[in-house]
């Protein structure tokens, strides 16, 4: 799905919004998450899943082509874990 499709499906959903307030909405949304994980907040939606920044070491890996030693800077990555609703969703229990 794509940013434009997911504010077109709010959009649907809501009455009483426009198109580019709906995309305002999201775009507030999506904004507010960016500037909390930059923040290092862990951002939790529930029924959704949990988004956490987990920063990642400075390490030496090798370069597959030369075989060359090559160091790898320190880095902040976001983890995401699934919600126990979201994951039953996509693996209902067989009956």
């Amino acid at each position: 799905m794509t940013r434009s499709a997911l504010i077109e499906k709010v959009a649907e959903r809501v009455e009483g919004l426009t198109l580019k307030q709906t995309e305002i909405v999201v775009e507030t949304v999506f904004e507010s998450i960016k500037e909390a994980l930059r923040r290092g907040e862990k951002i939790e939606i529930r029924g959704f899943g949990n988004f956490r920044v987990k920063e990642r070491k400075a390490r030496k890996a090798r370069n597959p082509k030369t075989g060359e030693s090559v160091d790898v800077p320190p880095k902040k990555a976001i983890r995401f874990k699934t919600g126990k609703a979201l994951r039953e969703a996509l693996n209902p229990p067989e009956q």
